[in-house]
């Protein structure tokens, strides 16, 4: 596509030069207590991503992790999403990057870096971070991921160099299996929710891939997980060298940056509450989290006749699909998410500002990365839990993995009336079977029906009455 000349310019054949971000136009001033990414060293290019992304001071997991992972040692982390440790482990893959060239052609599918995540979710929201962070780099980041686009992660592997890899560990070893992805080139490895592959049974397939990289000590690796099991700590210790530690604990996640409220209610009452506080408040991006799929939908369904645009995404809705509705959810087309735990780790959508657990989650863990997709970063959120009387058996447990009481209240009479949905809009037409008919399918009806017209039509002999018998009663 050609560009649009201005009127009474010259073209010039080439689009005129940027003018050069200097990171004296990032101004942030010092605060006692917090580290500026100023502080840290980093490459002018990744400033300027950072200042784009408005990030200004660290998070406590940075300002711990980086000055270390900077200078080269391996990290081990317990801290949940939301802490800002996606970026932290990036902010270093790049800067080792841009101080550590290669020069010369590099072979197909042969990663500097190698990202593993348990989800596919996961793996897509790092890759979308690596971009935001890397928009000023020309490296190149490619997902490997079970569910969608086989044939096109393949034919990447087989043509082109990879510099960030960020990958399930199903799809990964496939790859290996057919010889087209090797790994011995690796120079970081970030293992991401170590703890959640272990529940999913997936640590014997991450084990084939760290054993495939180089030699923990000819590699720098970055391991994260939301808790220290000793199954954790195990493979902590195996995988890395000397490690710095970092541990943040989740009480300071959730209490910090986000203002928990716990409504109790009745059953029945739920919905009422859920529909008045969207409605009441003007809630523009909500998540709401239930326990089932059934849940889900019944719950989508309900919402929906009140004309609540909302979408659901659970792990019966298919990974295209789950893709193109975070899409909607985040530039607005969504108003209202209802999802299962499918979501709560890993996903980030900026902006939201309300989680809502319709039911409590009966993992304490469960209920921290919930509320968690609110208040990222640093950021202010609202999270409001529905405790009917099954619910409420789970709130002690929850509060002592927080460390805290959790503030229970009646909410307002008002918010428990449910009123009566809006009317269907008369324009709307009810659609033939099958959806609408096609022209031809018209066309096709109406000489039906002409013909039909010219056709005598046939009167039906009426039904003659069957003959008594004598001596057989009707039974």
């Amino acid at each position: 596509m050609g560009e649009i000349k201005k009127a009474g310019s010259k073209p010039t054949g080439r689009k005129a030069p940027r003018p050069s971000w200097q990171v004296s136009q990032f101004v942030v001033p010092e605060v006692e207590g917090k580290v500026r990414f100023h502080d840290l060293g980093l490459p002018t290019t990744i400033m300027h991503a950072i200042s784009d992304l408005g990030f200004e001071y660290c998070t406590p997991i940075q300002a711990e992790i980086l000055p270390k992972a900077l200078s080269g040692s391996d990290v081990t982390g317990k801290a949940q999403t939301g802490t800002g440790k996606s970026a932290a482990f990036l902010i270093n893959i790049y800067s080792h990057f841009i101080k550590k060239p290669i020069k010369g052609k590099r072979p197909s599918g042969t990663p500097r870096v190698l990202i593993i995540a348990p989800t596919r979710e996961l793996v897509l929201q790092i890759e979308k971070d690596a971009r935001d962070i890397g928009k000023y780099t020309r490296f190149r980041i490619q997902s490997i991921l079970g569910g969608m686009q086989y044939d096109k992660q393949k034919q990447v592997l087989i043509k082109k160099p990879i510099d960030i890899m960020v990958a399930t560990p199903g799809r990964l070893l496939d790859f290996q299996r057919q010889k087209i992805l090797h790994l011995n080139k690796v120079e970081i490895m970030v293992i991401d929710e170590a703890d959640r592959m272990l529940d999913m049974g997936f640590i014997p397939d991450v084990r084939k891939i760290v054993y495939s990289t180089p030699h923990k000590n000819e590699r720098q690796t970055m391991f994260f997980s939301a808790t220290l099991k000793p199954e954790v700590e195990r493979l902590a210790e195996q995988w890395t060298k000397n490690p710095v530690h970092v541990e943040i604990e989740p009480e300071h996640v959730a209490a910090e940056s986000v203002e928990q409220r716990v409504y109790i209610v009745t059953a029945d009452e739920k919905f009422a509450l859920l529909l008045n506080l969207i409605v009441g408040q003007k809630l523009e991006r909500v998540l709401v989290f239930v326990n089932r799929r059934d849940q889900t939908r019944r719950l989508s369904e309900r919402l929906q006749r009140y004309q609540i645009n909302c979408a659901i995404l659970s792990g019966e809705v298919p990974q295209n699909k789950r893709i193109k509705t975070l899409e909607n959810f985040r530039n607005g087309r969504v108003r209202v998410l209802v999802a299962t735990d499918v979501a709560a780790r890993g996903l980030h959508v900026e902006g939201i500002s309300h989680v809502i657990n319709f039911t409590l989650p009966t993992d304490p863990e469960d209920y921290v990365h919930r509320i968690g997709r609110t208040g990222r970063a640093g950021a202010s959120g609202i999270s409001v839990s529905f405790a009917c009387e099954d619910d409420s058996f789970y709130i002690p447990a929850i509060e002592e993995y927080l460390g805290n009481p959790l503030v229970c209240e009646q909410p307002d009479e008002a918010l428990l009336t449910v009123p009566p949905p809006p009317p269907k809009s008369p324009s709307a037409k009810r659609e033939p079977r099958g959806g609408k008919r096609t022209s031809f399918q018209n066309a096709k009806r109406r000489s039906q029906q002409g013909s039909k017209a010219h056709k005598p039509q046939r009167r039906r002999p009426r039904p003659t009455s069957k003959p008594k018998v004598a001596g057989v009663s009707g039974t």
